[in-house]
């Protein structure tokens, strides 16, 4: 069944007009003025709204293991809590401990997905260790079409690379041609600054950003850029936060590395004051690396519209507050590191970036889907609005007024850390390869019917 949208303003990274958009067998069939559908084809009229790419959020945490508990969501619950926000397409971060072995990872992380989500998906493949056989398993991964690998300069002895194997995994992702996605954190540090502020009696959430700050993620950024810098890998800082990680990386582009950079939505809308906040509700607001001041948020905003920092996801990772962060209350190094944001980021990037003025509406569409598409090897069958791509499509209402609350969300966990804010517009319709998926905020559309996606190499342009 085909699907024409009528008289919609359509915005891409470039290009801003309107037209009609008819929609068959998955993929934009016809872009012009006054199209005809086939008789009993579906015709919506999109007078007034936006038409935008869908939305790639190329950093999430779906199914996870982590500090001795799992992330709440689920590929159900997660995939139609991004459609109701406008993201069509998830990257997850695959991610075995160093004990697990990469290909039987690989095949768990799919069959958790497989049949279960409702947007299209693919994964970036965590490499935690790099012995003998490692090599020859991320080959075999790299041939099933995962282009990007992830590896951690933090959580020692669980996800994190020592030296020797942050060198071989960046020197094989030169030849074979993919991105290395990277956290950067340094574990030593963090490790004896953490200890430090225990001794002290210093136990609550509000020292967890003290236990990791700027300079740690900073020296992270700059480790990595040295060993990409000597092997010619080319590399995708996730999550930065801060002015120096920032300024780390820009130093190494000058010298020719190539490097793109990644923020995510928790630190362009809230800042270090969350996570102190009393009776231990700043535990709602701890992720890594943490949530920083205003000046470095303001800073962000403006590397975002720069297009400094390239693009923006949520490293969504959800755990409850009631039943998992609590594991944490006495020690802040124990409440589970995440955040629940994968339906609002669209919501929150439109109304605090483009309606106040941060950002306009090409960089937008730009940082939440066509740069992630460009670097993962999914443009232009994803990330643009063209003939010929995959029919996903964001019918948007700038006109919608409503607030965020965990009341209303898709996402699994037990709390939202934007709740109560505001949000200017939303997403009016939502397709997934030409069929409508989401409606007025309401997922209508076929469970499970999100398809793997097989990539190509990646682009190199920022």
């Amino acid at each position: 069944m085909a699907l024409l949208i009528k008289n919609g303003r359509i915005v891409t990274a470039t290009d801003d007009y309107v037209a009609d958009i008819l929609c068959d067998e998955g993929k934009i069939a016809a872009i012009g003025h006054d199209l005809t559908a086939p008789a009993g084809d579906e015709v919506f009229d999109a007078t007034g709204q936006f038409v935008f790419p869908g939305f790639i959020d190329p950093h999430v945490h779906i199914y996870m293991e982590f500090m001795g508990t799992f992330a709440k969501d689920d590929y159900d619950s997660a995939s139609r809590a991004a459609l109701v926000g406008g993201t069509t397409t998830l990257i997850e971060m695959c991610c075995p401990s160093r004990q697990e072995d990469p290909l039987e990872a690989f095949d768990l992380w799919m069959s958790k997905a497989e049949g279960i989500s409702s947007c299209d998906y693919t994964f970036h493949m965590g490499v935690t260790r790099f012995d003998d056989t490692t090599e020859a398993k991320l080959r075999t991964i790299v041939d099933r079409g995962i282009t990007s690998f992830k590896v951690f300069l933090a959580y020692k002895d669980f996800f994190g690379v020592n030296d020797t194997e942050l060198f071989r995994t960046l020197k094989l992702a030169k030849e074979l041609g993919v991105v290395v996605t990277a956290h950067c954190e340094n574990e030593t540090l963090i490790a004896e600054r953490q200890q430090l502020l225990l001794a002290e009696g210093k136990t609550g959430p509000e020292w967890h950003e003290p236990s990791r700050p700027v300079q740690v993620e900073a020296e992270g950024v700059h480790h990595l850029m040295s060993f990409a810098e000597a092997t010619g890998a080319s590399v995708y800082v996730v999550h930065t936060s801060n002015q120096p990680a920032i300024e780390a990386a820009m130093a190494a582009r000058a010298r020719g590395v190539d490097v793109m950079l990644e923020t995510v939505i928790p630190y362009l809308t809230l800042d270090n004051t969350y996570a102190e906040q009393g009776d231990f509700e700043g535990a709602k607001f701890v992720m890594s690396p943490p949530i920083r001041s205003r000046e470095h948020q303001d800073y962000l905003w403006n590397a975002l519209a720069s297009g400094v920092v390239s693009t923006v996801a949520t490293d969504h990772a959800p755990f409850d507050f009631s039943a998992q962060k609590e594991m944490g209350r006495g020690d802040f190094t124990k409440i589970p590191n995440g955040l629940p944001s994968i339906e609002d980021r669209v919501n929150l990037l439109y109304t605090y970036g483009v309606k106040r003025g941060r950002i306009d509406l090409h960089r937008f569409v730009d940082a939440a889907s066509t740069q992630a598409a460009k670097r993962f090897g999914l443009f232009p069958r994803k990330g643009t609005i063209a003939l010929g791509a995959d029919a996903d499509l964001v019918v948007y209402d700038p006109t919608y007024q409503g607030h965020i609350t965990v009341a209303n969300q898709q996402m699994a966990a037990d709390y939202n850390p934007h709740e109560g804010w505001e949000i200017e517009g939303r997403p009016s319709l939502v397709t997934v390869r030409g069929e409508v998926q989401v409606r007025d905020g309401v997922f209508e559309g076929e469970a499970g019917r999100g398809e793997f996606l097989a990539r190509t190499l990646p682009s190199t342009i920022h």
